[in-house]
This record gives structure tokens, sequence and C-alpha cells, in this order.
């Protein structure tokens, strides 16, 4: 009689135990988050579509049943576009959508971790990310501002872009207007380009009226939409600028830390389906709408001459090399990327190269 006392007594008072309290507290608590994004209501990959933030934003909930919602807000609904960061560094909303060269004014070394030059194709950038060091490099570059950040998506190799009149040899660019961000924009300014950094929704009025000479934006889906090819007819490409194109979350760091382990694992899984699924979208929507660009629209898609993709390379190396020495955080993001590029650079030599050449 007295061992079942004691075994009862003991079950009970385990049963009633607080220890447990607070992890079944932590597991029903729910949340209720506002996603900002830099582009457009509408926008495919961008805001709408596979893979895309408001995708990603159902994924949460579907995944944590409901306890963790996310209401997204496109550029203008909310805050102006190019805002995001701002507004999650204060707290304003607790997420952006956007990419990270958007920043470079605050922070030069975030370019790296949306595409670079010359640099790190699909596979290769994920590649560096995930499992070359690349996320702690951006965890430690973003959490003195109180901020995390991780890939959402990713647009794969971009064209180069939109041009009112044809490019034959390098001096063409000397004077262009040219809408284009990042690293790029860098290595063009150095050519003599007047650089302009403009909101999606405002490149095709600025080329269509004169106001641009040329622009960048993504790739041929998403670039017919636009209605760029009723502003400038000459289609350029080697990907030179942007062989990838990686999809920024931006997340308020102590938002983030306020989230239950489980709800953290959901946000960086349904992160990582997007980025996925965001790229084979593009993937499997460019080809026809390329088609589709040339048959009916009258555009010439061509690629660089070589001897101007070759002047490019040059001057994208003193500019990177320039920007590295210039500020130390950027170096060693630099120097991190392009010795994990090295050594990507062999492997892919070896298997993805012969077999294009041979396939093509």
């Amino acid at each position: 009689m007295q061992r079942r006392k004691f075994l009862k007594g003991g079950l009970m008072a385990a049963a009633a135990a607080p220890l447990a309290a607070p992890s079944i507290a932590r597991a029903q608590e729910s949340f209720s988050w506002k996603m900002t994004n830099a582009y457009g209501p509408g926008s495919p990959f961008y805001v709408e579509g596979p893979g895309s933030p408001t995708d990603f934003c159902k994924k949460v909930e579907a995944m944590s049943g409901g306890r963790l919602k996310i209401q997204h807000f496109a550029a203008g609904e909310l805050i102006p576009a190019l805002e995001g960061f701002d507004a999650v560094r204060s707290g304003t909303v607790e997420m952006n959508a956007a990419n990270a060269y958007f920043w470079a004014g605050k922070m030069p070394a975030a370019q790296y971790f949306t595409t670079v030059p010359f640099g790190l194709n699909f596979q290769g950038m994920n590649a560096w990310l995930y499992h070359g060091g690349g996320q702690q490099l951006w965890d430690e570059l973003y959490e003195p501002l109180g901020l995390k950040a991780m890939p959402m998506g990713n647009t794969g190799v971009q064209m180069t872009g939109w041009f009112r009149e044809p490019i034959t040899k390098i001096e063409d660019f000397q004077d262009l207007k040219m809408r284009i961000p990042g690293l790029a924009g860098k290595v063009y300014a150095q050519l003599g380009v007047d650089v302009k950094l403009l909101p999606g929704g405002e490149i095709f009025p600025a080329l269509e009226r004169g106001v641009i000479d040329a622009a960048e934006f993504v790739g041929p889906y998403q670039d017919r939409r636009l209605g760029l090819q009723n502003a400038a007819k000459y289609y350029y490409t080697t990907g030179w600028h942007e062989p990838s194109n990686a999809t920024e979350l931006l997340v308020n760091k102590a938002a983030w830390e306020s989230l239950p382990a489980d709800l953290q694992a959901i946000v960086q899984s349904a992160a990582m389906a997007c980025n996925l699924e965001s790229h084979t979208w593009c993937e499997a929507n460019n080809a026809a709408a390329l088609v589709d660009l040339v048959e009916n629209y009258g555009v010439t898609a061509d690629v660089l001459p070589a001897d101007v993709v070759t002047k490019l390379k040059e001057v994208t190396l003193e500019t990177l090399a320039a920007g590295a020495e210039a500020d130390p955080a950027t170096k060693k993001v630099h120097d991190a990327f392009m010795a994990f590029k090295k050594e990507h650079d062999m492997w892919s030599q070896i298997s993805e190269k012969p077999y294009h050449m041979m396939a093509g």
C-alpha cells in the first residue's frame, strides 16, 4: 500500500511539475507579423506566384498550423519600395523581401549576398550560402544592426538588359544612362555609364520617355510583363552582371529570437523551399517568353560581343578589388566568396562545362 501511494504521489507530482508549463505555453503561442516588399503589387516571382514572398507567407502559416501568420505588403502599400531595411531594423515591421544589394549605401558587403558579376551561378551561390560559410558571414554582417537574413528566392542567370541602340563596342557604354543596381552598376560607372537605381515599377516609363537609354531588370518573363519590349528593341545576354540573383528575407533579430525553435525552423524551411521553387518557376517560363518577344514584338536578342565581355571582366576584377580594399567587412566577404568560387569553378569545369559543350 505504501509503495502504491508513493508511486501515485510521485506521478501526480511529476504531472504537476511547473517545469513543463513554459514549453507547453511556447508550443501554443501564436504570432502575427508584417512583411514589406521592395517590388510592386502583382510582380511575378518578387511578389506573387510559386516560391514568391506571398507564397512564403502561406507556407509558413500552413506549416505552423496558423501559429505564425505573416501579412504581406507590396511596395507602396505600407512603405515606399526601398525603405524595408530601415522598417525592419526599427521594428516597424518584422520582415522584408528585397535584394541585399539595395543596401549597398549602408553596407557595401551586403551586395555579395545578392550576386557578384562573373561570380557564382544558382548552384554555386546556394552551395556557398548553405554549406560554404556564406550564411555565417551574412549573419556576422547583419547582427550588429539587429537583423537576420537568409535567401528566399533566386532568378538564376539574368539578361544583360534592354538597349535603345545596339552595343557593338565598349565605347558604346560611354555616357549611356542605364538602370542597373549592385556591383555591376559600379563596373558600368567605370566605363562612363550614368548609373540609375530605379524600382521595377519605374523602369518602363523612364525607358519609354528616354530618361534612361538602357535598363536591366530580370529575364524574359518578368521583363515582358513590365513592357520593356515596347520601349527598347535590343535585348542582350551573357549573364555577366548577375549569374544568379538571390532574394533576401530580412528579419528583425529581436522578433526572430522571440520565436520558438520550431517556428524558426519552419521559417528557414519555407525560405529554402521558396528558393528552389522560385528558380524552377523562372526556368520553366523564360524560354517561351523569349520566343514571344522575338517573334511577336520584333525584339533582337543577342549576345554581347566577345571583346566587350572581355573588357567588362577586366574592369569587374579591378572594381571588386578596389571595393574590398576600401572596406574591411567587404574584404572579408570578398575573400571568402572568391576562395569558394575558385574551388567551385574547378569542379564545374569538370562537371558542368563538358556536359554543356557536348549537349549544346
